[in-house]
């Protein structure tokens, strides 16, 4: 049910265009008033244009037209009247030209502020980015952990097939994770010895720390809150919402979960050295199914089977 879900969501805009298409596709051979079935033609046109850019809304207007032309071969009577024979034809090419146009120009104004979306999207991930770098440079043992963290969940995302923007925020709260650290004392960051108990539950507040600090800035981090919150939590557990409902981890934290532990045990450490890329894994793939979720870690060995046969 969760993988239809994701297909669901994955290809929504083309289910939408493909059913008001195919519904006026039937209307077509059903409805006897010309007027109303060249209109509602205009609508999965603009639709396909807005959701999908220029190309596929040409495509989708180009169907249109050659559906409407089959309707007249089989129905002419419906189409062309020996009266206003001329006048008909007139009306079916202009209807054609507007259609075309409309597909043009709504999937160009589409594509523009894509491309615009496209910038703003890259400016920001890379000021967290920089930020990142800031806050671990300070640090020789953790510099560069949220990058890799980042680039990792984000690879772990892609080979799981899931949807661009879900990609896009996983990769955000890959390096943002560890945010909430810049409220914990240097004492504790870089104790080389084993915390104490009321040091670790100061170094576990990270999550939510910087949850907290995520929520200040409003609604532009929201899909990115959750996922810094529960990186931690295990896939057994289960967490509840402002609502009371309780849910599992989210999927993202899962990812985050794997790529953050897989960094931690191979970087070394004020208090260890750290493991070997192919000993890392079998910690992780041990632990499948309790402290990670089985299907991210599949994904993740995938990854880093390619990259030990690439090195």
């Amino acid at each position: 049910m969760e993988g239809f879900k994701q297909v669901v969501m994955k290809h929504f805009e083309e289910i939408v265009v493909g059913v008001i298409f195919i519904t006026a596709f039937i209307g077509t051979y059903f409805i006897k008033e010309v007027s109303l079935i060249l209109n509602f033609y205009y609508l999965p046109v603009l639709v396909g244009s807005y959701f999908l850019g220029r190309r596929i809304g040409i495509l989708i207007a180009l169907l249109s037209i050659l559906d409407v032309l089959i309707c007249t071969m089989i129905f002419p009577h419906r189409f062309f009247t020996d009266q206003n024979l001329l006048h008909s034809i007139i009306k079916l090419c202009s209807w054609s030209l507007f259609l075309f146009l409309a597909s043009i120009t709504v999937g160009t104004l589409y594509e523009q502020n894509g491309r615009r979306l496209e910038d703003l999207k890259n400016a920001y991930i890379g000021i967290v980015e920089i930020l990142a770098k800031y806050l671990e440079s300070t640090d020789r043992y953790t510099k560069g952990h949220s990058v890799r963290v980042a680039e990792l969940a984000m690879e772990i995302a892609i080979a799981m097939e899931l949807p661009r923007p879900q990609v896009d925020n996983i990769r955000a709260a890959g390096l943002l994770h560890d945010i909430g650290k810049i409220e914990i004392s240097t004492e504790v960051l870089g104790k080389a010895a084993a915390l104490t108990t009321e040091e670790r539950m100061e170094m576990d507040s990270h999550s939510v720390r910087g949850a907290y600090l995520l929520t200040t800035v409003g609604s532009v981090l929201k899909e990115v809150v959750p996922i810094v919150v529960a990186h931690h939590k295990y896939f057994i557990d289960t967490i509840e919402s402002n609502t009371g409902e309780v849910q599992k981890t989210p999927l993202g934290a899962r990812i985050v979960a794997v790529a953050d532990a897989f960094d931690a045990m191979t970087t070394d450490r004020p208090y260890r050295k750290g493991m070997l890329p192919w000993q890392a894994l079998e910690e992780i793939v041990s632990k499948a199914g309790k402290q990670f979720d089985p299907e991210v870690v599949g994904a993740f060995k995938r990854i880093l089977s390619e990259r030990i046969e690439r090195s």
